[in-house]
């Protein structure tokens, strides 16, 4: 019982921080590196984690978690991104939203926004701002993903095709070192690239675990995009990028300190 109880907290703490570490559960349970050691072997072994130096993660790579844990994982950081957002956003201004449970965020984020024109292939943002008289919600057609209300495909990059808006935020499954935004399904990254192409200014938002994450189909480059949105200071890699590609970082920690 105590094993199979500290496997589902295991669980529970990697997909709140996207890793977790021998040392740091050692302590958390009170028990031995050893038997850390036992119990990460057998969680990855039935794949619900991955092996890393030092401890395990979230598997990745060539599938995606579940909307409901990409729900709850760094949700907290997230709703404190968006908020950021939402503060470089002006009202009455046209704005895409992507898939993804960080760009809800930003929707919720967006509520008391007046006069804006949002166009979106997410479901779940429509019902978002469905709730609000201030802004015109437009919701493309496309291909339904009914695992997480993503509308997506050729259809759905033809139809962002005819607009061009003001403001542009968008959402990955992952960030490579060399700043590659990546997702794993084909058919959404195609509608995330006519997202910034037709959009004056695009911006990512992505918390500390996309760093650790991995996906097979690249969008675009970081240094393609105006902004980006995180919650804690990127690695070193990515914050030289942003700098010589003129990007700018906004993290949630750093806003947190200058308040």
């Amino acid at each position: 019982m105590a094993q199979n109880f500290r496997h589902s907290e295991i669980l529970t703490i990697a997909r709140e921080t996207g890793k977790v570490t021998v040392e740091g559960l050692a302590a958390k349970f009170n028990v031995t590196a050893q038997t850390i050691r036992r119990d990460l072997t057998e969680l990855c072994d039935i794949g619900q984690l991955t092996r890393v130096h030092g401890g395990a993660m979230i598997p990745s790579g060539v599938i995606a978690l579940g909307y409901e844990d990409r729900r709850s994982l760094a949700s907290a950081e997230k709703d404190a991104m968006a908020r950021l957002v939402a503060e470089q956003i002006p009202d009455g201004v046209s704005i895409f939203l992507n898939v993804g449970t960080t760009t809800e965020a930003v929707a919720r984020a967006l509520l008391k926004h007046r006069n804006l024109m949002v166009v979106t292939n997410n479901l779940n943002v429509a019902n978002i701002l469905a709730t609000s008289p201030n802004s015109e919600v437009i919701v493309t057609g496309g291909i339904l993903r009914r695992s997480d209300g993503a509308l997506v495909g050729d259809v759905t990059a033809e139809f962002i095709g005819q607009f061009k808006v003001d403001y542009a935020v968008i959402a990955s499954a992952a960030v490579d070192p060399d700043g590659s935004l990546l997702d794993y399904d084909f058919r959404e990254v195609r509608v995330a690239q006519a997202i910034i192409k037709n959009a004056r200014k695009s911006y990512l938002v992505a918390d500390h675990t996309k760093f650790k994450m991995a996906a097979p189909v690249r969008i675009a480059s970081l240094a393609e995009l105006d902004g980006f949105f995180t919650d804690v200071t990127p690695p070193k890699s990515i914050v030289r990028l942003c700098a010589d590609s003129d990007v700018f970082v906004r993290t949630v920690e750093h806003s947190a300190r200058a308040r």
